[in-house]
């Protein structure tokens, strides 16, 4: 099948520029100047005004998370629907074990839960303890299997944390195999204690999950796992990164010289902590790990987020519906941690961002897609090239939009970013070179 893209402004992660796009059995076929085509196309897309950016890459998100809440409110076929209404086309999700399941089970049994995903998919492989064949089961999930990344969590130490023991193990495994470690970083014993300190004061209030969770117990973490970095050479991804300190101590570590990659999402650029401020039903919807930081810290993030500290920015997408989250109405313990963002990333980095001077274009499709798509190996993917996949975005930069829970496409009640007004919006979606949603 093929489709012709007429008068597109591109724009790629070096350039923008305008041209005509010809694409055939899925694949970006030719790019050339507007209107030297003369090929009968079986469609023809306008584009007229629009943005045509490349599809989306989310490198980070939960669906179908089991909790003992019952599982995040999207599965692989509603968050695969939010992602196109997003404008992403390729996800990666992850593998979290039980404790002692070997891991090519547990991923063999996500695949299958993943078999109606209608968007491009990889996994993260999580490891949730130390077993004593942990190298070979390692081996035979990165050669057999492909996969890129392993996912560690310092927090959750009661379920499926691990120490910093366990994690210099996994990393000195991870370098030999020269693949990438992800890193949850917050002290979990910290956040136990703290826990614990507040229940048995009666501190119930969802606010309690934040103060629990303070700014020094994830830049803490990241102090310490960049000391390991630079003990085992590992290549090592921090994952929703919301504090200013763990940020520096990022862009100190880079220009040092290490393997390192980090992100940060959406909520932790545009959210402050004053969202715990209210009620149980008001704050509850905010329960997400880490929490959202006191105002200051918006500021850095986005300044990091300029000068390249970030590689990309994720969603850590992974819903709940209202009824769940109320399960812990009356201990904070008990919310289940998440929130969704899949539709919303690229809309609020344009109008946040890149409408507001602290990103460029470029840097743009770089965090939505092109870094993410480049470190964990999705080759043909992250721009609009000759010879990739044709996932491609319609982007209408002057179309102004609400976000709300009556209209999202995620499969939940509950909108972190409800009534939020944004310039500029998804008007299509390409997946393999078929219209795959618009609006």
């Amino acid at each position: 099948m093929s489709l012709l893209i007429r008068n597109a402004h591109i724009v790629n992660p070096d350039r923008n520029f305008d041209a005509d796009i010809v694409i055939d059995n899925g694949k970006i076929l030719s790019i050339e100047n507007y209107g030297s085509l003369s090929v009968n196309y079986a469609d023809i897309i306008d584009a007229e005004g629009m943005l045509v950016i490349p599809g989306g890459v989310d490198p980070h998100v939960h669906l179908a998370l089991p909790t003992p809440a019952g599982p995040s409110a999207d599965d692989f076929i509603t968050g695969s629907q939010a992602a196109l209404a997003g404008g992403v086309t390729h996800l990666i999700d992850f593998v979290t074990p039980n404790r002692g399941q070997n891991l090519c089970e547990a991923l063999r049994l996500r695949q299958q839960e993943a078999k109606d995903c209608s968007v491009g998919l990889n996994f993260h492989m999580g490891i949730s303890n130390w077993l004593p064949d942990m190298e070979k089961q390692m081996e035979i999930c990165v050669k057999e299997y492909g996969i890129k990344s392993f996912k560690t969590y310092l927090a959750y130490r009661q379920s499926i944390g691990i120490d910093y023991e366990a994690l210099e193990k996994i990393m000195r495994i991870a370098a030999k195999l020269k693949i990438i470690v992800l890193v949850h970083s917050e002290e979990g014993d910290m956040i136990d204690q703290l826990r614990s300190d507040y229940l048995k004061k009666g501190m119930t209030h969802p606010k309690y999950h934040a103060l629990s969770r303070p700014p020094e117990s994830e830049s803490n973490a990241v102090k310490k796992v960049i000391e390991l970095v630079a003990k085992t050479n590992c290549t090592t991804y921090f994952v929703h990164i919301s504090t200013a300190e763990s940020a520096n101590y990022i862009a100190q570590a880079k220009k040092s010289g290490l393997p390192i990659y980090a992100e940060t999402c959406p909520h932790y650029l545009l959210l402050d902590d004053e969202v715990y401020e209210g009620t149980s039903m008001e704050t509850i919807p905010f329960v997400f790990s880490p929490p959202a930081r006191p105002a200051h810290h918006k500021k850095y993030l986005w300044d990091h987020l300029q000068q390249g500290t970030f590689d990309t920015v994720a969603t850590d997408h992974c819903p709940f519906n209202m009824q769940q989250k109320m399960v812990g109405k009356e201990n904070f313990t008990l919310i289940p941690n998440g929130a969704g963002g899949l539709e919303f990333r690229i809309p609020l980095l344009y109008h946040f961002g890149v409408l507001q001077s602290k990103i460029s274009l470029q840097q743009w499709i770089k965090y939505t897609s092109t870094n993410a798509a480049s470190i964990f190996g999705l080759k043909s993917k992250g721009s609009i090239s000759i010879g990739n996949e044709a996932d491609m975005v319609i982007f209408n930069p002057t179309k102004v939009s609400n976000f709300s829970s009556q209209t999202n496409y995620q499969n939940c009640d509950i909108n972190i970013y409800e009534g939020i007004t944004v310039t500029g919006s998804i008007k299509k979606t390409i997946k393999e070179g078929i219209i795959a949603f618009e609006f």
